[in-house]
């Protein structure tokens, strides 16, 4: 489910830019684009950062000292 709202939303936000620069002298074509980026940065972007690491445990990817050892573990092999 939000992967088809992330490509709608990606969609949407690409095809209100691109509208936006190709009937540049009218007077909608600046708040198209400004829609579109903010459709971008505000909607897609965090949307696709939960749906990529809503299954992910945090801890493996800090450096704790315990994944310190492992690293340092894995260099002298």
């Amino acid at each position: 489910m939000i992967k088809f709202i992330l490509w709608v939303v990606f969609i949407a936000s690409l095809a209100s830019i691109i509208t936006g620069f190709v009937i540049k002298p009218h007077e909608w074509s600046e708040k198209l684009i400004g829609l579109g980026t903010v459709g971008l940065f505000l909607i897609v972007i965090p949307l696709f950062s939960y749906y990529r690491w809503k299954d992910r445990d945090v801890k493996d990817y800090m450096l704790t000292k315990e994944n310190l050892d492992k690293m340092r573990k894995n260099n002298e092999l």
